[in-house]
C-alpha cells in the first residue's frame, strides 16, 4: 500500500517572514491539524487524550444546555405569560418522553459522537443525501452562532443590571456584547482549548447558586398564598376552563423550545467519555452507557429547574418586569437572587451566570470549529484555508458581529432564531431514529419515534411561522455553505482522491506475468461486458497505437458507486473476463481513479503505466458537468490533469494515450 501525495515544495530562504508573509503564516498557522481538534462540541480527541467520567463530561455539555436558565424562565414568562409554567411542564414532557428517548439511540447508533447529521449521511445517500447534510449544517451553524450571541447579550444584561454596575454602561447593551464577542474570537486567535476541568468547575457553582435561589424563591411562593391566588386568578380569567388551558399551552410551548438545546451537544462530545476495560472501537458499549447516563441526568436536572424556576418566576415577578427594558428581561433568576438574598448574593450569583454564558459561547466557537472540518473536507467542499482555526475564527466572529448588531444583543428578539436551529436538529434527529427503527424491522419504535417526529415537525413549523428570524439566518448559512461548498468541488476537481490503494493477489499476478518493462493498461467501460467489446477495444487500441503483444494487455474498470463521494478506499481486483485479465475497482469516479491506480502501480511493481483511451463523444460542457456530478465525462483530458498535478516530473508520470 502506498501513499500518494503531492511532493514538498522546495524549502525558501531561512529566516522569518515579516510583513504581509508574517501575517499569512501566523493566520495558517497549524494546517492542516488544527481544526476539528477542539475539546468541545463534534471534537475528535488526540491520540494521547484521556477519556474522562460521563458527569465530568455532562459539564461540558452543561455550558450550553444549564446557561440556559440564564434566560430562559424570563423568556417563557415573556412569551408565554401566566401560561409559562404549565407551557414549561409540557415542555420537559416532550424532553423527557420525546427527545430524551430519541438521542438515547442516537448514542447507541453513533458512538463516535456523529450526531444525528451522521445518521442521516448513511440513511440518505447520494447528492441529495450530502445536500440534506449541508442545510442541517446551516441548522447547527444557526444554532452555535446564536448560542455565541445571545449568550454573549444575556450576560451583557446582567453585567449592566448589576446594582454596583457603574452608571456609563447603562443602555450599552450592543457594545458590551461586541466587546464580549471580540474577546471570544481573540482567545480563540490565540489558540484557547477548553478544559473539562474548568467546564465542572463553572457548572457545579451555577447550578449550586440556582438551586439556592429557587428553593428560597418556592419557600416565598409557599408562604405567600395571596401571589399564588393572584396568578391562578389571572390564569383562569384570561383563558377560561382548564381543558382550554392545557390546549394554549400546547400551542405555546413551542415559543420555549430553548429549553431543548443540550441533546445534540451531548452526543457530539461523546468521544470524550471513558468507557469500560472490555470496550472495542466496534462496540462501545461502556461509553454508550456513560452517554445514556449523561443525556437522562443532564435532562432530569434541566427539567427540575425548569419547571420550578418558571413556577417561581412567574408567580414573585411582576409582567411588567419581563417586558424589554424591565429588570427581569432576560435575568428573571438574577432578579429573584437580588430580591430575595440581597445585593451581594445577587453580585455572586450574576459573576457565576457571566462566566457560563460566556464559556457557553466558547463551547459553541469550539463546535463550530470542529463540525465544518468533520463534513466539508470529506465531501471535498472545504477551502483550503477552512483547515486552520483561526480563518474560521475571523470568519465566524465577523458573523456574530453582524448579527448582534442586526438584532440590537436583545436577548428575546434572538430566541427563534437559536429555537429553530434546536428544533430543526431535533427533528433531524427524530426522523433519523425512526427511519433506522424502521429499516431493522422494529415495529414499536418506529411507531413510537414516528410520533415523536410529527411532535417536532409541528413545534419546528409553528416556531418557524411565528419567529422566522432562525428561518432567515440559517437560510443564509446554507446558502453560504452550498456555495463554497461547490466552488471547492470543482477548485479540487483535479486532486487524487483516494485514501489508501490495496491490490489483491491475482491483480498483483497480472502485473508479475508482464514480460517487460512497460505496463499497457486498456480503459473499459464496465457497462459492456461481452467478449466483443473486449476484442474491439485491443483492436482500436492496436491499430492507432504500439501497443506490443495483445496479449500482454491489461484492461482496467472503475465501476462508480456514489459520485457524490469525495474521498474513497480503493480495492483493486484482478478477474478474468472471456479470457481478458481485468484490473476491477469501485470508486465514486473514473479519471481521479484511474490516475490514482496507475500511480499506485508504478511505485508498488516499477513498471511505468500506459493507459489507452479513445475520446469521448459528446458536447464538451455537458461532459464536464458529468464528470463533476456523475464521476464520468472526459476522462482521458482530465486524467491527464490529474497525473500532472500529482507528479510534476514528467520522466516518472505514467503515460496517457488517446486515439
Amino acid at each position: 500500500m502506498t501513499t500518494m501525495q503531492h511532493p514538498p515544495a522546495m524549502p525558501g530562504k531561512l529566516g522569518k517572514p515579516k510583513g504581509r508573509a508574517a501575517f499569512k503564516a501566523w493566520l495558517l498557522e497549524g494546517m492542516p491539524e488544527s481544526a476539528g481538534k477542539r475539546q468541545g462540541p463534534h471534537g475528535q480527541p488526540t491520540a494521547e487524550h484521556k477519556p474522562t467520567s460521563w458527569w465530568r463530561v455532562m459539564c461540558l455539555t452543561g455550558l450550553d444546555y444549564f446557561s440556559t436558565l440564564g434566560y430562559q424562565p424570563a423568556i417563557a414568562a415573556l412569551a408565554a405569560g401566566v401560561l409559562a409554567p404549565l407551557a414549561t411542564i409540557v415542555l420537559v414532557i416532550v424532553t423527557l418522553v420525546g427527545a430524551l428517548p430519541v438521542y438515547r439511540r442516537v448514542a447507541s447508533e453513533s458512538p463516535r459522537g456523529e450526531g444525528s447529521i451522521a445518521m442521516l449521511e448513511k440513511l440518505l445517500p447520494r447528492w441529495w443525501g450530502k445536500i440534506f447534510v449541508l442545510a442541517l449544517l446551516g441548522f447547527a451553524a444557526t444554532d452555535f452562532m446564536i448560542t455565541i450571541t445571545l449568550s454573549a447579550a444575556d450576560a451583557s444584561a446582567h453585567l449592566i443590571e448589576n446594582p454596583f454596575a457603574p452608571d456609563f454602561l447603562q443602555g450599552q447593551n450592543i457594545a458590551i456584547t461586541l466587546v464580549l464577542v471580540v474577546m471570544l474570537g481573540a482567545v480563540f486567535l490565540r489558540g484557547f482549548k477548553e478544559a473539562i476541568g474548568v467546564a465542572v468547575v463553572l457548572v457545579a457553582a451555577f447550578l449550586a447558586l440556582n438551586a439556592v435561589v429557587v428553593v428560597v424563591a418556592l419557600f416565598h411562593v409557599s408562604t405567600s398564598p395571596l401571589a399564588v391566588t393572584d396568578w391562578w386568578t389571572a390564569l383562569t380569567t384570561q383563558h377560561g376552563n382548564p381543558i382550554m388551558v392545557v390546549a394554549i399551552a400546547l400551542l405555546v410551548f413551542p415559543r420555549l423550545a430553548l429549553g431543548l438545546s443540550g441533546f445534540e451537544t451531548g452526543v457530539a462530545v461523546m468521544p470524550q467519555i471513558k468507557g469500560r476495560p472490555g470496550d472495542t472501537e466496534a462496540n462501545p458499549a461502556g461509553r454508550i452507557a456513560g452517554a445514556h447516563k449523561l443525556l437522562t441526568t443532564a435532562a432530569l436536572i434541566m427539567s427540575t429547574f425548569l419547571i420550578t424556576s418558571s413556577l417561581a418566576t412567574t408567580v414573585l415577578i411582576p409582567a411588567a418586569e419581563f417586558q424589554p427594558g424591565g429588570k427581569a428581561d432576560g435575568r428573571a433568576l438574577a432578579f429573584l437572587a437580588h430580591e430575595l438574598l440581597g445585593e451581594g448574593f445577587g453580585t455572586v450569583y450574576d459573576v457565576s451566570t457571566i462566566a457560563i454564558l460566556w464559556f457557553a459561547g466558547a463551547s459553541a466557537m469550539a463546535g463550530l470549529l470542529n463540525l465544518v472540518p468533520r463534513y466539508l473536507p470529506r465531501f471535498g467542499m472545504a477551502p483550503a484555508w477552512a483547515r486552520a482555526v483561526r480563518p474560521l475564527v475571523l470568519v465566524f466572529t465577523v458573523i456574530a458581529i453582524i448579527i448582534t448588531i442586526i438584532f440590537k444583543a436583545d436577548v428575546n428578539a434572538q430566541g427563534g432564531a437559536y429555537a429553530t436551529g434546536v428544533l430543526v436538529l431535533i427533528t433531524s434527529a427524530s426522523i433519523a431514529v425512526t427511519l433506522s427503527a424502521r429499516r431493522k424491522g422494529q415495529r414499536a419504535q418506529t411507531l413510537g419515534f414516528g410520533t415523536v417526529s410529527v411532535a417536532f415537525v409541528y413545534t419546528t413549523v409553528a416556531n418557524s411561522i411565528e419567529r422566522p428570524d432562525g428561518l432567515k439566518i440559517a437560510g443564509l448559512f446554507i446558502l453560504g455553505i452550498l456555495v463554497v461548498s461547490f466552488m471547492s468541488r470543482v477548485r479540487r476537481s483535479f486532486e487524487l482522491r483516494a485514501t489508501h490503494i490495496q491490490l489483491d493477489r491475482a491483480a498483483m499476478d497480472f502485473m508479475a506475468d508482464i514480460p517487460e518493462d512497460t505496463l499497457r493498461i486498456i480503459s473499459h467501460d464496465p457497462k459492456t461486458s461481452d467478449a466483443g467489446a473486449y476484442r474491439r477495444k485491443v483492436d482500436h487500441a492496436a491499430s492507432v497505437s504500439q501497443i506490443g503483444d495483445p496479449r500482454d494487455v491489461v484492461f482496467l474498470e472503475v465501476i462508480v458507486d456514489d459520485s457524490s463521494d469525495f474521498e474513497t478506499a480503493l480495492e483493486v481486483n484482478g478477474v478474468l473476463h472471456h479470457g481478458y485479465r481485468v484490473l476491477q475497482v469501485h470508486a465514486s469516479n473514473v479519471p481521479n481513479t484511474v490516475a490514482a491506480v496507475l500511480l499506485h502501480i508504478r511505485d508498488k511493481t516499477e513498471l511505468m503505466p500506459h493507459i489507452y483511451f479513445r475520446w469521448t463523444e459528446g458536447n464538451p460542457i455537458a461532459n464536464l458537468l458529468k464528470f463533476l456530478f456523475f464521476g464520468e465525462g472526459e476522462i482521458a483530458p482530465v486524467t491527464r490533469e490529474v497525473l500532472r498535478e500529482a507528479e510534476p516530473d514528467l520522466a516518472k508520470r505514467p503515460w496517457v494515450h488517446v486515439g
